[in-house]
């Protein structure tokens, strides 16, 4: 027995140290290590999250300042401090979560927000805070963009939201949306989620926020409409929700597809105007936008109208040609994204601003190019399908001119009603994919 104990020690113990050797450590180690991994092995894991489907329900486009010279006010302070924006809007699809997309594009400072707030408005409106990495500000970086945190706050189809954003510190406007056909109010103090006070002041521009996401049951399905201030809504009532897109996003709800508003005022296709060019700004406000399947191109009237007149008097008007091969590029960087593009006829707009500062938008010449554009647009074959916003829009008896009953008053927007015979001229079956046309 004593010789059978002397191997036992000789093969566990170093005779040198009088120590464990690594024969003993491995033996008491090992069974100690199975038992920890069994009792890991038999924890109930966390289950991961089901993937979310985040939709973007409103758009703004952000467009950069101009100078003090321009022929158009900016329409907002170029400084903020202490100050909360309240901003107005409408969904075009609904969601039981909401997020904000805070938007510092075209500044070269910090963005900081102290603390936001969304809220459904109506009857049985309800607001909360919105927060980021569960902060109640956040600071976002020039030229970048914030995604809040989910804000439960179920929101309907065509829901009308507040959103406002406290900004503490002194903010210099970077990027802005001059036309928001919609009010927004600058209000002094933190008055986030709060009653505005009597003496707000109102503007008629956007800033700091460019979308807002819900949370969709499915993968999200969108129409972007990219265009100028026609798209944009100028001649539209304010606070309305009138313009073209809204109609359009009204008739599209019922499939569960969003209608995004990429319209900027004074926007061309070829050269930037109030913002950058179409072509450049296509990626960004088109092809970036979650599940955008379609979009429908009304660019060129700006093109056509500005060189001679005030918005650029030095300049000479573009040919046929160059518009029509800055619509095939535009078209081919879409499909290659696996984008439908509809392409839009323009508008007719004879007298366009006569009487006002702005006069010299039209003139015979111009109108040839528009009419040639036109032909181009509707027999080319360029566009996936064609919607006819000219043969909507124009007087029978005098094709060059708005229908009086469609005309805002300054022969180059139309009111209410022509913005509804745009949004009902839109074919929804050749706008969208045969399935979802079909639900």
């Amino acid at each position: 027995m004593k010789q059978e104990w002397e191997k036992v020690e000789a093969y566990f113990f170093d005779p040198r140290t009088d120590t464990m050797n690594s024969r003993l450590k491995a033996a008491l180690v090992a069974p100690v290590l199975a038992a920890a991994l069994s009792l890991a092995n038999a924890q109930p894991r966390a289950q991961p999250e089901p993937h979310q489907h985040w939709a973007a329900t409103w758009t703004a486009s952000v467009q950069p300042l101009w100078a003090s010279d321009f022929v158009l006010p900016l329409g907002m302070p170029l400084e903020l401090r202490d100050t909360t924006l309240r901003q107005f809007l409408r969904t075009s699809i609904g969601g039981e979560r909401v997020r904000v997309v805070v938007d510092n594009a075209y500044s070269d400072q910090p963005l900081k927000i102290a603390r936001a707030h969304v809220a459904t408005l109506g009857r049985g409106g309800r607001g909360a805070p919105v927060r980021f990495d569960g902060q109640e500000g956040v600071v976002v970086a020039p030229g970048a963009r914030a995604v809040s945190d989910p804000v439960d706050l179920p929101v309907a189809a065509g829901a009308r939201l507040q959103a406002d954003l406290y900004l503490r510190e002194r903010t210099r406007l970077g990027g802005f949306h001059w036309d928001a056909r919609d009010r927004t109010l600058l209000m002094s103090g933190d008055r986030t989620g709060q009653a505005a006070p009597s003496d707000a002041q109102v503007s008629s521009a956007r800033a700091f926020m460019s979308t807002v996401l819900v949370q969709a049951p499915g993968k999200p399905s969108a129409v972007v409409a990219l265009g100028d201030s026609i798209t944009d809504g100028n001649g539209a009532t304010p606070g309305a929700d009138k313009r073209w897109p809204d109609v359009l996003a009204g008739r599209l709800a019922p499939h569960g597809v969003a209608v995004l508003n990429a319209g900027i005022s004074g926007n061309r296709l070829l050269r930037p105007g109030m913002g950058d060019a179409g072509l450049s700004r296509l990626g960004k406000d088109v092809l970036q936008q979650p599940g955008v399947g379609a979009v429908i191109v009304l660019l060129g009237t700006n093109d056509i109208g500005w060189p001679g007149g005030p918005f650029a008097p030095g300049e000479a008007g573009p040919t046929v040609d160059e518009l029509s091969r800055g619509l095939r590029q535009l078209v081919s960087q879409a499909h290659v994204q696996g984008v439908r593009v509809i392409g839009a006829t323009l508008p007719p707009f004879e007298d366009a601003l006569k009487g006002t500062p702005l006069e010299g938008h039209y003139s015979p010449a111009k109108e040839v190019v528009r009419q040639a554009l036109n032909a181009w647009i509707r027999t080319a074959g360029a566009f996936d399908a064609v919607v006819d916003f000219d043969q909507a829009l124009r007087d029978p008896s005098r094709p060059t001119r708005l229908r009086p009953e469609y005309d805002s008053g300054d022969h180059l927007h139309p009111n209410d009603a022509g913005y509804e015979a745009m949004a009902n001229a839109v074919n929804l079956q050749a706008l969208l994919a045969p399935d979802v046309a079909a639900r």
